[in-house]
């Protein structure tokens, strides 16, 4: 009996340790890809946070403009005067009092 019972725990351990090191960690930093034109001037945005939209893609959360211009890849300005990089327009500037404009 004690033997069955070792064997469990070292197989559930064995798997809770595999699945650990098989899941990506959630708030990693991606950068957007460069060559799809949409990545932000980060040197230009007021913070450097990311989410990950329902399409499972890292964007740019919303950031205000440091420079006064419209940031690159950016699709919407926010009423709280944040431009967004939302890939849809689907809650877009949700927590951010709405879209003004969209871009």
């Amino acid at each position: 009996m004690k033997a069955i019972v070792l064997a469990s725990v070292r197989s559930c351990t064995a798997f809770a340790a595999a699945l650990l090191l098989s899941v990506p960690p959630a708030f990693a930093y991606v950068a957007p890809d460069a060559a799809s034109g949409t990545n932000a001037d980060e040197s230009s945005l007021s913070n450097h946070n990311t989410y990950t939209n329902r399409d499972g893609n890292t964007v740019h959360a919303p950031a205000r403009s440091l420079s006064g211009k419209v940031p690159q890849g950016a699709s919407a300005r926010c009423r709280d005067g944040t431009y967004s990089f939302s890939r849809h327009r689907s809650g877009t500037c949700s927590r951010h009092g709405g879209v003004a404009d969209w871009l």
